[in-house]
């Protein structure tokens, strides 16, 4: 089994849902983030899981401020 060591965690309340940004370690002592989603639908919660390894962390990012950049043009415009 693997221990995972958390370093870091922020909470985003949206109305409706909860965004988890949580960068975690690896045994090996590899980095990655986890973008966690919760929201409820009816009287459960439904939870959504995206993993980011280090590797992939500089591309993710690039990609993602391209995204974001074109919908806060969007909103502006």
């Amino acid at each position: 089994m693997t221990n995972k060591t958390e370093l870091f965690s922020e909470k985003v309340g949206a109305g409706s849902r909860t965004y988890f940004f949580d960068v975690k370690e690896s045994s090996n002592k590899s980095k990655y983030l986890v973008i966690s989603e919760s929201r409820k639908v009816g009287e459960n919660h439904e939870h959504n899981r995206v993993m980011i390894f280090d590797d992939d962390i500089v591309a993710f990012s690039k990609g993602f401020k391209k995204a974001f950049s074109f919908i806060l043009n969007e909103v502006n415009s």
